[in-house]
């Protein structure tokens, strides 16, 4: 059974008046020592008070300056660098979809009318999401003027999580490479694009380019494998209405 001292109990023997004794000695100990704990942490600021402002001032100052970069430096370059984009991006769209293309890659990469290129984007808004993107804009436009090292060069300088963009990006450097008749390094780009992400539209694109190339290295089981996931996957893609052929020149190719 649980016991207990009622209050205003007197010690009865020579043991407990010495329990007792030494129960308030402890707690004296105790208070002592947080007094002196708290003495010395008084003493401790008061003798370095001016270097524990200064350590404060510091990361305060650390902290406004990041938050200061952010609002008044990194947030205007960034609305800068996207109305210095626009035309440069209208020269790349307009090449894309007009006749003279070859000059509108070119003033799309170098810039026309007082107006940026993406060229200059890059080099003067360098670490802002518009000078990533001028990378990829860069990169393809290169690719189009068969300027294919400086394609690659670029493409690779872009870092995107885009459903769409991010597997063009490894998909164009896979294009530059074939053109450039390193095939092993195109047929390792455009798997790389093929499994980035799973869409009906790029995924099954860089499965049947990667089979092509496969067939052509003479790797005939790889590329039946893409052809297959083809027509087994993406079934409604555009790749799927002839992938049948190839599956078949695979087959042979496998068999002999």
């Amino acid at each position: 059974m649980a016991t207990y001292k009622k209050r205003g109990h007197k010690p009865k023997t020579k043991g407990e008046k010495q329990q007792n004794i030494e129960e308030g000695s402890t707690t004296a100990e105790v208070f002592n020592t947080l007094d002196e704990t708290a003495s010395k942490t008084e003493d401790f600021v008061a003798k370095n008070q001016k270097y524990i402002f200064i350590i404060i001032a510091l990361v305060a100052a650390v902290v406004l300056g990041s938050l200061a970069y952010k609002e008044y430096i990194a947030k205007p370059k960034q609305e800068a660098a996207m109305n210095d984009m626009f035309q440069a991006q209208k020269y790349f769209d307009e090449a894309v979809t007009g006749a003279a293309k070859d000059s509108l890659y070119s003033l799309a990469l170098k810039g026309g009318e007082g107006k940026f290129g993406m060229l200059d984007i890059i080099e003067e808004y360098s670490g802002t999401p518009s000078a990533n993107l001028a990378s990829y804009y860069a990169g393809t436009a290169y690719l189009r003027l068969k300027d294919y090292k400086n394609a690659i060069e670029h493409l690779s300088d872009f870092k995107s999580d885009d459903e769409i963009l991010s597997p063009l990006a490894k998909g164009n450097i896979g294009d530059a490479f074939v053109q450039l008749n390193q095939t092993e390094d195109a047929l390792d780009y455009y798997e790389q694009a093929a499994e980035m992400r799973d869409n009906e539209f790029t995924t099954p694109m860089y499965l049947f380019k990667a089979g092509t190339i496969a067939l052509e290295l003479g790797k005939a089981d790889k590329a039946l494998a893409n052809f297959k996931r083809i027509k087994d996957d993406y079934s409604n893609s555009t790749e799927a209405s002839k992938v049948d052929v190839f599956i078949g020149k695979a087959k042979a190719l496998v068999n002999k």
